[in-house]
C-alpha cells in the first residue's frame, strides 16, 4: 500500500488528524530495486507519481479489503496530498453562517459540504480564504441579494 499525506486546509478525505487514511491500495510490486526501493504497478489515476517508491512510503498489504481505499474518483497531487473539491455551500441562512467573534476582531465563517469518498462532509470554512479559492458558489448569493434589494 502507498503512503499518502493530506494537506490541512486542502484536504477533505475522510476523518481529519489522527484518522486520515494513510495508504492507498493495494498496488502490485513490479520490481525490487536495490535493498530500499520498489517498483509498482500504478493506476492511471497516479500517472504524476513517479513508480518507483522508497520502502519508507509502503506498507505491506494484508489481504484485509476494510485497509484498502478505492482509488475511483481519488485524486492526488503531486505530493501525495488528498485534493476534493467543494460541493456547494449549504443554505446561506443565518443559522449556516457564523462569525467567530476574538478579541479585537471577528471572523466571518461560511459551512461547506464537501464531496467525500464516506459520504458527504459538512465543515465550516473562513469566508474570505473560501471565497478566494471558490469565487464561484458567492456569485450566485451576490446575484440573488442585489435582486432581493
Amino acid at each position: 500500500m502507498l503512503k499518502v499525506s493530506p494537506w490541512k486546509r486542502v484536504v477533505r478525505f475522510g476523518k481529519r488528524g489522527k484518522l486520515n487514511p494513510r495508504y492507498v491500495g493495494p498496488f502490485k510490486v513490479l520490481e525490487r530495486i536495490g535493498d530500499v526501493a520498489y517498483k509498482l504497478d500504478l493506476l492511471e489515476e497516479l500517472s504524476r507519481v513517479h513508480n518507483t517508491l522508497h520502502v519508507s512510503n509502503l506498507k505491506k498489504c494484508h489481504a484485509d479489503e476494510l485497509l484498502a481505499v478505492p482509488l475511483d474518483g481519488l485524486h492526488l497531487d503531486d505530493k501525495f496530498h488528498f485534493v476534493e473539491k467543494p460541493v456547494e455551500i449549504v443554505d446561506l441562512e443565518i443559522m449556516d453562517r457564523e462569525v467567530k467573534r476574538l478579541r479585537r476582531s471577528q471572523i466571518p465563517l461560511v459551512k461547506v459540504r464537501w464531496n467525500s469518498k464516506r459520504g458527504p462532509k459538512f465543515t465550516w470554512e473562513r469566508e474570505d480564504q473560501f471565497r478566494k479559492k471558490y469565487p464561484q458558489f458567492f456569485a450566485e448569493t451576490a446575484s440573488s441579494s442585489s435582486v432581493a434589494s
